[in-house]
């Protein structure tokens, strides 16, 4: 491994830099974006961002220049959103369109799809969302039961699908459903997009524990949708949502969380024990110790996948494995942090709470993060299976047409 930029990534880091220091909001190093931000605020200063990214051409680093991109290499990619880090601005609004659904549509879809919608979802103007869990399929997609009937040069959908972040602002989605019940669960699939304006479809905002509501429900009652819509062949809709999920599962594996061991360390030194500072303790030590570990473990991993790319090289299974051991870990780490709060756990107010009440959010979001992009046992299945070749799981269900699958009534 080598942990140093090559002469040509230190140009471009000093590249991005100077951009960066000449274009983001002044204010942005400044904490300007804060939790207090409304989501219409920061959604008009991320699409305004969003664009000026675009112009720049650093908005799809990877992706050509004649669809809009630098035309530049990964480890490039990964250089920017070093750099962007650093600035406090308002994102992920666009990871979804531009990480999933275009890659999605440029891959199946026409040229004209592809000239129509990707310029405007690169500038920000047009969002899109993914539409593929539902109440009895999250994990196990190839389980959706939203149909998509064939009425002419039109398909008519009734179904609904859940979890879907940001549908409540999508311009667009992306849709799976099942159209032919009488074959085996992957085969009887058919992918559209579509435009959420449609008339039919309905979004309802899901209330989460942390107090924010970006997940949604979204329901689908006699919705028509164009053939010209349909993306890969009839039946064939699994193909392409894995064209999808290895996109997100490459956009979700490898990212860090916002609290690490500084932070614990910071906290562990402020809070009082009966014995004195909690730092002093040997059993909070011994934890401290445990993440520490893991944390570096976690880094040098990612490091594995970023000097893979700086050599123009796939990288392996890191990311999977890195989802697998982070996102248990964040939750440990803040459930400890809160248990050492006593009663001052539940504290959530920023301006009471210890580092801006960052443990309470980040433990109301923990579980989250062992779902989102494969849960915990898919991910553990994969490096099981792919990483170490050991017998797959036995799938009794895997030649049975859909509808002659037990539902448990």
């Amino acid at each position: 491994m080598d942990f140093e930029d090559t002469p040509e990534e230190a140009e471009f880091r000093a590249e991005v830099r100077a951009w960066l220091e000449a274009n983001a909001p002044k204010n942005a190093s400044a904490n300007a974006f804060s939790a207090d931000l409304n989501e219409k605020e920061a959604l008009k200063i991320a699409k305004e961002w969003q664009a000026k990214k675009a112009e720049a051409r650093y908005a799809k680093i990877t992706w050509p220049r004649e669809i809009g991109g630098m035309g530049g290499t990964p480890i490039q990619n990964v250089i920017y959103s070093q750099e962007e880090a650093k600035f406090n601005l308002p994102g992920g609004f666009f990871d979804i369109g531009l990480g999933m659904c275009i890659p999605t549509l440029l891959t199946h879809g026409t040229p004209e799809q592809a000239e129509r919608y990707t310029r405007p979802a690169l500038y920000g103007e047009e969002i899109w969302c993914q539409l593929f869990s539902e109440p009895a399929a999250g994990s196990d997609l190839a389980g959706i039961r939203t149909r998509a009937e064939k009425d002419g040069d039109e398909w008519v959908v009734n179904g609904q699908k859940i979890w879907t972040s940001g549908a409540h602002y999508s311009d667009y989605g992306i849709l799976v459903t099942r159209s032919n019940p009488d074959v085996p669960k992957h085969k009887g699939l058919t992918f559209f997009f579509l435009d959420m304006k449609t008339p039919g479809v309905e979004v309802k905002p899901i209330k989460q524990i942390s107090g924010g509501a970006n997940f949604n429900e979204v329901y689908f009652t006699d919705v028509r949708i164009p053939d010209s819509q349909r993306l890969g062949a009839e039946g064939d809709g699994w193909k392409v949502s894995l064209t999808t999920l290895m996109n997100e599962r490459a956009a979700i594996g490898g990212g860090g969380g916002a609290l690490g061991t500084d932070e614990l360390l910071k906290l562990f030194r402020g809070i009082e024990m009966h014995d004195g500072p909690a730092i002093n303790n040997m059993a909070v030590r011994e934890r401290l110790a445990d993440w520490y570990v893991q944390g570096q473990g976690l880094k040098y991993t990612r490091f594995r996948s970023l000097t893979a790319l700086s050599k123009g090289q796939t990288p392996g299974p890191e990311n999977s494995i890195g989802k697998a051991v982070s996102a248990p870990r964040g939750q440990d780490y803040t459930s400890f942090a809160l248990e050492l709060m006593e009663l001052g756990g539940m504290i959530t107010d920023p301006d009471l709470a210890p580092l801006k009440a960052g443990f309470q959010s980040g433990w109301l979001f923990a579980p989250a993060m062992r779902i989102a992009g494969g849960t915990d046992e898919i991910l553990k299945n994969i490096i099981a299976e792919r990483v170490l070749g050991l017998p797959g799981e036995i799938r009794v269900d895997k030649d049975t047409p859909f509808n002659e699958l037990p539902t448990g009534h």
